[in-house]
């Protein structure tokens, strides 16, 4: 078993294989895998959030797939509450905690002990700042929220418009000037594996697995939340695959370019992913994806019988 308090972070892009190794890790130590990932926290979004087989959900305890409403609000702050509950149980029964994820938000967060303001949504701030997106586009609003919160600007990139928003609003709805981000010592001791792949093998991957989930009902799934009551603007339709495709049920998109756009999406959301863990980042023991399964295993056998 490992040491007490010890937890496991699988990381990296997206089509890696991240799910597979976290659910064999946990079979392995006795371990149950809670989710890092922004989309497959919500219910309904199965096969384009990519969420673990109904094999490894079978066999290992996981936390946090599919607890909430796609129509409502849904905040870093809400997930590091739910994620924190989730490892301290885990840990208070004996039991290794695998967290498993490509959102780095998610993970930094958790890992690092960020303590985010729990502030609800402004309407009226984010719809201006919607518009307003629109008007001077996302890395000029970008450069604006640098301008009043640099640290907040460091921490998400240029052209992921939501969080930038949400960022701005968060200046704008808080009381005085923004505090620095205060960072508490979790209460485990993270062990970090990360999974890599080439650039184009990484793309071939996940044009194959875009593929497969057409083929698998993903535009039905979309379907089905649209109809119930789903817009295509909410923060959790805005995942790749699932605008586009609502776009397509709306007579905007034909389906082939709709798919085409989803990949594209894809491709430099996997880009961005690499930002939030880079292959300098001494805390992670990067693996090959595409070479033998036993390495990361054999790797996390070692530091655990180290310690």
């Amino acid at each position: 078993m490992p040491p007490p308090n010890t937890l496991i972070a699988v990381v990296g892009p997206t089509a890696t294989g991240k799910s597979e190794l976290a659910a064999q890790i946990a079979l392995r130590y006795d371990g149950e895998v809670v989710s890092a990932d922004s989309r497959q926290i919500y219910r309904g979004m199965d096969i384009g959030a990519a969420k673990p087989s109904a094999e490894h959900l079978a066999a290992v305890p996981h936390h946090l797939i599919g607890m909430a409403d796609p129509r409502e609000p849904y905040s870093l702050a809400i997930y590091l509450r739910q994620a924190r509950r989730a490892v301290a149980d885990i840990l208070e029964r004996g039991r290794l905690p695998v967290v498993a994820g490509g959102s780095g938000q998610y993970v930094w967060g958790l890992l690092e002990g960020w303590q985010v303001p729990n502030t609800p949504p402004s309407p009226e701030v984010r719809a201006e700042l919607e518009a307003r997106a629109a008007q001077i586009g996302a890395s000029a609003l970008h450069a604006e929220l640098a301008e009043t919160d640099p640290e907040a600007a460091r921490r998400i990139h240029p052209h992921n418009i939501r969080r930038v928003i949400r960022a701005i609003e968060l200046r704008r709805t808080a009381a005085g000037p923004p505090a620095p981000m205060r960072k508490e010592p979790p209460p485990f001791t993270p062990v970090i594996i990360g999974l890599t792949l080439d650039r184009a093998e990484l793309y071939r991957r996940i044009d194959a697995r875009a593929d497969a989930m057409m083929a698998a009902g993903w535009l039905d799934e979309v379907r089905a939340l649209v109809e119930s009551g789903c817009s295509p603007d909410l923060p959790s339709m805005s995942s790749h695959g699932y605008g586009e495709l609502a776009r397509h049920l709306q007579g905007e998109l034909d389906l082939a370019d709709a798919l085409r756009a989803t990949k594209t999406r894809i491709h430099k959301f996997a880009r961005q992913q690499r930002a939030w863990f880079r292959a300098d980042d001494p805390r992670i023991a990067w693996f090959d994806a595409s070479s033998s399964p036993s390495a990361p295993l054999s790797h996390l056998a070692n530091i655990l019988d180290a310690r």
